[in-house]
């Protein structure tokens, strides 16, 4: 890191990386130096619309030249481990697109590379982010609303044909899973922020409609450490699209529907019937307002980064929100049966990948 501060390098320029660079230049020691993807023209066109100043037809020659303190990864999950590596390989950290990569195995060497190189790795699961996120989360910590009891988790989105017809989509090689670990993930990894860690799984996979090899809905219940019995349904079938989370505990509802990010409208806390009003004033939501979104995720990165400073609650915890998704996978593949941590800590399938039996129930569909 230089004096001025961070210097940034960018691969892969889909849709998704217009976020990692608009959060990068929102931040005032932070600067993009340089991009590549698998198709020239493309990170060409991406320079000329952030004005990055150089271009690179490849990862390891962007590396080389460049020497960036913080490699941006935006690339499909298949290849995340392999990038990961040269980054920190090169002496820079990293942060990665969810899902950080298709196998508890391979995150755990990106894990170790991390370790071994002295970077960190941060992975981006933005929905952490966001003031009211954070008092919530705070106020679950402190116990203000009394224990947790029960929780329900969705993730109801709309995916036609049409995005499935892209090459890597709806397969196990490339892809690494379905719904629950493209799309769930987000919702879930915003559960286990805010309730912590798991401590058993049961879970199913379902194909309904999309001509996939993965999973197109997914179901299971999840009981984490504090108690709380969680619902979970993921879809990629659902014309109404919301993102929800409720938590039922002993002193109120806790809510947040939306579908791509959530502000302080999208919150709602509702007292049971016993709590006092001075009780909930304690609950109102800060006066000021930060949405969730890339740039906060990356801001607290940066800091930390720059302040010599463990990661933030917001980018650590990488393999949390993937571990739960993989007991999904594992149970899925068990009929249905209870996974547990211990259990997926050696798991002698479901740490190198998540194929599973899906459960067909397409018009046509051998029953």
């Amino acid at each position: 890191m230089t004096a001025e501060g961070l210097r940034v390098a960018l691969v892969g320029t889909g849709a998704v990386a217009n976020l990692h660079a608009r959060g990068v230049a929102a931040h005032s020691r932070a600067e993009l130096v340089a991009v590549t993807d698998l198709t020239r023209a493309n990170a060409d066109a991406f320079a000329s619309r952030y004005g990055i100043p150089a271009v690179y037809d490849d990862l390891d020659g962007m590396l080389a030249a460049e020497h960036p303190d913080v490699v941006l990864i935006c690339t499909p999950p298949a290849v995340h481990r392999e990038q990961t590596l040269a980054a920190f390989a090169a002496g820079a950290h990293v942060v990665v697109e969810k899902p950080p990569a298709p196998s508890l195995d391979e995150l755990d060497d990106m894990r170790a590379a991390a370790t071994a190189a002295g970077r960190e790795l941060a992975v981006v699961f933005q929905q952490r982010t966001g003031t009211a996120a954070a008092h919530v989360k705070r106020l679950l910590d402190e116990g203000a609303f009394g224990r947790p009891l029960l929780a329900q988790c969705q993730t109801l989105w709309f995916r036609d044909a049409d995005y499935f017809a892209v090459p890597w989509r709806g397969k196990w090689q490339t892809e690494g899973g379905g719904t629950t670990l493209g799309h769930g993930i987000h919702q879930l990894d915003l559960l286990a922020y805010l309730l912590g860690d798991w401590s058993r799984v049961e879970g199913r996979l379902w194909r309904l409609a999309r001509e996939t090899e993965t999973e197109d809905v997914s179901t299971a219940t999840v009981v984490f450490a504090g108690g709380v019995v969680a619902q979970v349904v993921s879809s990629t079938l659902s014309p109404r699209e919301t993102s929800s989370i409720r938590i039922d505990t002993e002193k109120a509802t806790i809510t947040v529907d939306h579908l791509y990010g959530h502000g302080h409208e999208n919150w709602r806390i509702t007292p049971a019937p016993h709590v006092d009003e001075a009780a909930q004033a304690g609950w109102a939501l800060p006066d000021a307002e930060e949405h969730s979104d890339h740039a906060p995720l990356l801001r607290d990165v940066f800091d930390a980064l720059l302040a010599g400073a463990p990661l933030p609650p917001t980018a650590d915890a990488p393999a949390r929100s993937l571990e739960l998704v993989a007991a999904i996978y594992a149970s899925a593949a068990a009929d249905g049966a209870v996974v547990t941590p211990a259990d997926l800590a050696t798991h002698p399938t479901h740490r190198r990948g998540f194929a599973s039996p899906v459960i067909d129930l397409t018009p046509g569909a051998d029953r």
